[in-house]
């Protein structure tokens, strides 16, 4: 529940920053590569909207600022991974010693006497 007010209090605001932006920057802009010539550019795009520049802008800047964090938490995934392993070795260690005292309590392991019957005493 307050997942959804949180998301209705962002995105609705956002959304509606977004149509003001769209239908204000609807005119065309050239964009260039060209530093030398800015009249006739060897490098340039065909005419777009502004608002089309500026979301590609801004869908290319997450992909990067995605890519970049991901490669930072690459350590903190490493040590997971380990401390994974580190744990299944241990989990293994814990039944093997689970079954081996099991094992000497039942009087199944070899070389060991069966425990004596209380009744019998």
């Amino acid at each position: 529940m307050i997942k959804r007010i949180v998301n209705l209090l962002i995105l609705v605001p956002l959304a509606i920053v977004l149509i003001a932006l769209s239908v204000a920057n609807r005119q065309p802009v050239v964009i260039s590569a060209d530093p030398f010539n800015s009249v006739d550019p060897a490098l340039a795009t065909p005419p777009l909207p502004l608002f089309a520049v500026l979301f590609v802008a801004l869908i290319i800047g997450i992909f990067i600022g995605g890519i970049a964090t991901w490669l930072t938490q690459g350590k903190h995934r490493k040590r997971a991974r380990e401390q994974t392993i580190e744990a299944r070795k241990w989990h293994a260690e814990a039944d093997k010693e689970k079954s081996r005292a099991e094992d000497i309590l039942t009087g199944a392991a070899p070389g060991l006497p069966a425990p004596a019957d209380k009744k019998a005493a």
